[in-house]
Formats: structure tokens, sequence, C-alpha cells
């Protein structure tokens, strides 16, 4: 039994990477997911919460958008946001991001069964926004964050600082946001581990004259590298086809996902994503499919609008 516990564990704080409340680095929206990420410089979507707190200062205000994923190994999880614009305060956003691990069966040394119970995530974000200038803001989110598996619960509070710069007239957006700045108050065991830290930059344009909007990311511009340049080998390609007012599709290209999913010497379509939205009745649908090779693949949807 302590052997699974100890499994248990190691799955729910290492889905993807040697960090714990992984569930973080998940791509929480159906748009964002199909562009592989690359949502640090987005301004049109309360979902950019995630990725870029001072986003939200362009954000349209009492926009609400909520989703659900259904992970590899019937792990599911579902997020919330919403932007209002609260007298007195400004511009605030509210975040939620809740991923469940399962049911699993607890043995005894001898195999018995003893009962079940379930491992889950669950993370509040709180957001403030204002600008510098007209077309620069900055932005802040605090994170409340718990962990639970079987008798085992750790709690941790983080934050996320970010700018944007945003011109409508060029239709272009250079954002910059640090994630998960924070630490454990409360462990799982004795050792504290540490949080999944991401450095982002990213850029979006809306070429001219056409319907098409073209995203670029870099990622994990923290981590420990041979030499500056290498870097900016995580990077995320993405872009947005604007087939005609009600239907936009949308593809993207992460490179980091690609090397992690690999399996053996040769890739598959790993890293790639495609997805589509549809705007109807003030209601807008987005679905985003993501591919991890022969691994698997990922269906996430999610509904937005405005209250």
């Amino acid at each position: 039994m302590k052997n699974l516990i100890l499994l248990i564990v190691f799955f729910s704080a290492n889905l993807f990477s040697q960090s714990t409340y992984e569930f973080l680095k998940l791509d929480a929206s159906a748009r964002s997911a199909s562009l592989g990420g690359a949502f640090t410089s987005n301004v049109d979507d309360p979902n950019a919460l995630f990725y870029n707190p001072s986003a939200i200062y362009f954000v349209e205000n009492n926009a609400i958008s909520f989703g659900f994923l259904k992970h590899l190994l019937d792990v599911n999880s579902g997020y919330l946001s919403y932007t209002p614009n609260i007298k007195g305060i400004g511009k605030v956003g509210f975040g939620i991001i809740y991923t469940n691990y399962g049911d699993f069966e607890v043995l005894d040394e001898y195999g018995y069964s003893q009962g079940h119970f379930n491992a889950n995530d669950f993370g509040i974000i709180m957001n403030y926004s204002d600008r510098v200038r007209d077309n620069l803001a900055y932005g802040f989110n605090l994170k409340l964050i718990y962990s639970k598996i079987y008798n085992y619960n750790s709690v941790a509070i983080a934050g996320d600082f970010g700018f944007i710069f945003f011109s409508p007239e060029k239709q272009f957006c250079a954002g910059i946001s640090a994630l998960n700045l924070g630490k454990q108050v409360k462990s799982y065991s004795s050792l504290k581990e540490t949080l999944p830290v991401d450095l982002r930059i990213g850029f979006s344009k809306k070429l001219e004259h056409t319907p098409f909007r073209l995203y670029l990311e870099f990622i994990k511009l923290n981590e420990s590298s041979t030499n500056f340049f290498s870097r900016f080998n995580k990077f995320i390609i993405g872009g947005e086809i604007y087939a005609s007012d009600h239907l936009t599709l949308r593809f993207g290209f992460n490179n980091e996902k690609r090397k992690e999913f690999k399996i053996g010497t040769t890739t598959g379509t790993e890293g790639f994503n495609i997805g589509l939205g549809l705007k109807v009745s003030g209601y807008k649908f987005d679905y985003g499919l993501s591919s991890f090779g022969k691994i698997g693949a990922l269906h996430r949807v999610n509904i937005s609008m405005n209250l």
C-alpha cells in the first residue's frame, strides 16, 4: 500500500516534469490549446488570465468562460475565468482551475480492499491589472493552491506578474509574464517541492489586409541553458484564420511539447494542435485538439460570453 500511495503522489505532483502542481501548466482553454499555448499576448479572451495577468486590462468587462478537459488516463480538468469591473477598484479577474485524477482502491499488504480514495488539485486565482500608459498595462495574480492525495495534502501560495503592450491601430501585441512564483506553505511530507515557474515572452500580429493573426511565443526562459540563444529553443507558433464573422480556424505548434512527448528516435504529430471557434447569438464555442503523438490526444471544449 505504501508503494501505491507513493506512486499516486508522484503521478499527481509530476504530471509531465519534476516540479509539483504540474496541473498549473495545463492549457486552460480550448482556444489557447489550439494555438499551442501561445496566449501571453492575447487581449480579447478572459482566459488570458492564466497566461499573462496584465492582459485582463484590455479584455472586455464581465467576460466569463468555462471549459472541460478529459486528460489521458481518465484524468479530468475544468476551469472558470471571469473579468468583472468593480466600481472603485478597477479591472479585476477571477479564475479557478481544478483537476481530478480519479478513484483509487486502497489495498492492504495481503491485497484485500480497504476502501477507495481520490486525488485532486485545486487553484483559485485573484487578478488585478491597470495601465502604465494608454497602450501599456501591468497586472498580477495571487494564487491559492491546494492538493490532496489520500491522507496527504499540500498548500501553496504563488503569484504571476506581467506586462503587455497593445496597439489597436497596428493590431500588434507584445507581452511578458512570470508564472507560479511562490512556495509551498504545507508539503505532502517533510520535503518541500518547487513550483513550475515559467518566464514567457509572446508576440501576436494581425497581418494587414488578411484574415490572419500570427502568434509567436518563447517559454521557460528562466530554465538553465548551455548558452543565451539556446533558451529560445522552447518556442510556440500559432495562428488564427478568421474565415467569417462567426467562424475562426486555429492551429499551433509547440516545439517543447514535441520534444517532451517524442518516443524513440522518430517523431509524429507530437506538439501539433488544431481547433476552431464559433460565435452564435452572443456565445463563443471553442474546440481544441492537442496531439501527443503515440501517447494519445487531448480534446478541449469551452464556452465564453459577456454577462
